[in-house]
């Protein structure tokens, strides 16, 4: 208790300079933070997967849909035990700027597939029921402060005209991963809606999504399944739920890359700060630890000074960095609404910022610390006259 009190008041012996050198560092872990915790939810829908499903599209491009019956001969593959589909929808609510995922599915076996949508049976039957109902996420439900029984008018771009649906029921996720920012909706309304509107056939689909018996099996079915439509007018490519996702995170890896080196490069910046804090520290106080030294101190109490006192400021500025961080990510959250359905400071982030921390304290005090344990006594004494 005595030598942390002690390090306390050295670390505030220049009161000025300490202050801003810890603004420095709540503004260094605070940035690390966010910037971090952007970069998990970039990944968020990936995290969010379920090994047990799998995708099917069309092989050539997702924009390519893919026949209705298929679905039929999906089913009677050996392992697949669900199967369901969706189409994007692509609508423009208001304006262009409240952008959200929005799916045509079948609603009973869609939700079959994705457990992790918690809705009540009461709301779920009432989806079902209404060809014209859609069901919404929790954060989408708060962000446009909708309630159930509200109309919600969509203006199609991929399928012409204005489009209205009745909010069924608001799904809550069954964890932090689970993403809350999309709309469903009837498959079967888009597509008779379409077919009326265009008189042409729309008995396709975007994508299936497929469930099968075991995640360690995910290779051998999807094979079975491509190899059935080889050779045909729509021929597959199917992969687990987590590979789809990565298809879309990877086009924007060099993004990613890029926000990821500038995280750490705020921290070796800020290390490079505490460093001359360090240094100026041990340059003023030569003549104490000289006196201490000839009082029989040895060097080794010298180097904990530092250590500590170097410590002392990084875990403070650190700590309320990352107090901040979570403050400043939920406002971020909130302003860029969906954009980021998935979007929390993870624990391995906070963990990554007391690590960053300690590797400042650390790193900034070596070279000071190594300097004053070898000293001159007579020299250092010598620089207080």
């Amino acid at each position: 208790m005595f030598l942390f009190r002690l390090l306390l008041k050295n670390a505030f012996r220049h009161r000025l300079r300490t202050i801003l050198t810890m603004v420095g560092l709540v503004v260094a872990i605070c940035a690390f933070g966010l910037l971090r915790t952007i970069i998990d939810a970039w990944y968020a829908g990936v995290e969010g997967t379920s090994s047990v499903r799998l995708v099917t599209r069309n092989s050539i491009s997702l924009t390519f849909p893919l026949p209705l019956n298929y679905a039929e001969r999906l089913r009677n593959v050996e392992g697949v035990t669900g199967v369901s589909w969706s189409n994007w929808f692509g609508g423009v609510y208001i304006t262009e700027r409240n952008f959200f995922p929005q799916f045509a599915v079948e609603p009973a076996s869609y939700l079959a597939l994705y457990p992790e949508y918690i809705l009540s049976d009461e709301e779920k039957k009432a989806f079902i029921l209404d060809r014209q109902g859609c069901i919404v996420g929790r954060k989408l439900a708060e962000q446009y402060g909708w309630k159930i029984g509200d109309q919600i008018p969509l203006r199609g771009t991929i399928y012409p005209g204005t489009w209205t649906f009745t909010l069924r029921g608001i799904w809550d996720g069954a964890d932090a991963k689970t993403d809350e920012s999309q709309m469903l909706f009837h498959w079967q309304y888009l597509t008779e809606t379409t077919k009326k509107r265009l008189k042409r056939s729309t008995d396709f689909v975007g994508v299936y999504i497929v469930r099968i018996n075991e995640p360690d099996n995910a290779p051998l079915i999807s094979e079975r399944i491509d190899q059935q439509f080889k050779n045909s007018l729509a021929e597959t490519l199917t992969e687990t739920e987590k590979a789809f996702q990565l298809g879309f995170v990877s086009m924007s890896e060099a993004i990613l890359v890029a926000v990821n080196a500038v995280s750490y490069v705020i921290i070796i910046i800020i290390m490079a700060v505490m460093a001359n804090t360090m240094s100026m520290t041990a340059r003023e106080r030569l003549a104490e630890y000289a006196t201490l030294k000839a009082l029989g101190f040895s060097p080794s109490f010298v180097v904990k000074l530092l250590f500590g006192e170097s410590l002392v400021i990084a875990l403070i500025g650190g700590g309320a960095g990352m107090l901040l961080t979570l403050p400043i990510a939920a406002g971020f959250a909130k302003a860029v609404g969906t954009l980021f359905p998935v979007f929390v400071v993870s624990e391995t982030t906070m963990a990554l910022q007391v690590l960053a921390c300690l590797v400042v304290g650390v790193v900034a005090a070596a070279w000071p610390a190594w300097k004053m344990s070898r000293i001159d006594i007579v020299n250092g004494l010598m620089h207080v006259a």
